[in-house]
C-alpha cells in the first residue's frame, strides 16, 4: 500500500464512526479534519469532494458489518441451522457493539440518502442485494442438503429476515429498549426452527 493509499485509508476509518453516527449530509469537513487531525486542504488532496469520502466511508462501514457477520456462514458453523441460528446470535451478541457505532450502516445510509444523495442510495441498494442473496445462499445450500424445507421460498425468507432485523434495530435504538430488536430476533427463530427447518422442534 503506497503513503497515498494509506493516507486515504487512515482518513475512512478515522471517520467511519463519525459518518454514520452524525450523518453522511450533516457531517462538515470541519468535523472530518477535526476527526483525522488533518487540514482540509489534505483531506481534499486525498478525495475530490465529500461526496466521495462518503461513499468511500460508507463501503468501508457495510463491509466491516458484512465481515463480522457472514462469519456466522462460514465453516465454522457446520450445519445450515447452525450457520442460520449463528447469524442471529450474531445480533443478540453485538447490538451493542453496532448501536454505540451509530446504528446499522445499511438503514442510515439508505435512510439519509433516498432521492437527495442516488450515488449512495445506489451503493445502500446493492448491498441489500447482497445480503439478502448471501442469507438465501444458505437456506437454499440447506435445500440441497436436505437440512431445510423444500418449499420454502429462499429469497423471501431472506428479505423477511432483513425486514424483521432493521425495524428490530430502528425501533429499540429510537426508544433505546432492546425488547425489539429481542423480539425480532426470536421471530427469526421462530421462523428457523419451525417452518425452515425439516424437523420442526
Amino acid at each position: 500500500m503506497s503513503k497515498a493509499e494509506k493516507t486515504k485509508q487512515f482518513i475512512i476509518e478515522k471517520t467511519a464512526s463519525l459518518f454514520n453516527t452524525k450523518g453522511y449530509l450533516s457531517t462538515t469537513l470541519s468535523d472530518i479534519a477535526k476527526a483525522t487531525n488533518l487540514t482540509k486542504g489534505s483531506i481534499y488532496g486525498n478525495f475530490a469532494n465529500k461526496d466521495e469520502l462518503a461513499i468511500e466511508v460508507y463501503k468501508y462501514n457495510s463491509s466491516v458489518l458484512s465481515k463480522n457477520m457472514l462469519r456466522s456462514f462460514s465453516d465454522e458453523f457446520p450445519t445450515t441451522m447452525d450457520k442460520l441460528h449463528a447469524f442471529v446470535d450474531f445480533y443478540r451478541k453485538n447490538w451493542r457493539s453496532v448501536f454505540s457505532n451509530g446504528g446499522c450502516p445499511l438503514m442510515n445510509a439508505a435512510t439519509e440518502s433516498d432521492d437527495i444523495f442516488p450515488t449512495l442510495k445506489n451503493q445502500v441498494k446493492k448491498s441489500f442485494e447482497d445480503w439478502s442473496g448471501k442469507i438465501s445462499a444458505v437456506i437454499i445450500q440447506g435445500q440441497k442438503n436436505g437440512d431445510l424445507n423444500v418449499k420454502a421460498n429462499a429469497e423471501e425468507y431472506a428479505s423477511i429476515f432483513i425486514m424483521l432485523l432493521e425495524g428490530g434495530i430502528l425501533l429499540s435504538k429510537t426508544t433505546g429498549d432492546e425488547k425489539f430488536l429481542n423480539l425480532a430476533l426470536d421471530r427469526i427463530t421462530h421462523m428457523i426452527d419451525n417452518e425452515l427447518n425439516i424437523l420442526p422442534s
